[in-house]
């Protein structure tokens, strides 16, 4: 869940939870609310703490590879004319 996902469930979990005053057979639309905002909450301490790990690694990269280059005097490629 990104950072984007989890704000968006905190704030529809908190509009849920203190603004909507419907009433379901079976639902608790606070409660729901209240599981949402808990949920986005999680989600980002998640996000956050992947982005804060992710700027402390060290990327190790292997050393370059060799690049071996050959330097002909003649041109194997180019025919001379002998006279």
């Amino acid at each position: 869940m990104t950072i984007g996902g989890s704000i968006a469930l905190i704030i529809i979990g908190a509009i849920l939870a203190y603004a909507v005053n419907y009433q379901f057979s079976g639902v608790d639309i606070r409660l729901v609310g209240v599981i949402l905002m808990i949920g986005g909450l999680i989600g980002l301490v998640v996000g956050i703490v992947r982005i804060a790990s992710a700027r402390r690694t060290v990327a190790r990269r292997p050393p370059p590879a060799v690049r071996e280059e050959h330097y002909y005097e003649d041109d194997p490629y180019e025919t001379r004319r002998r006279y």
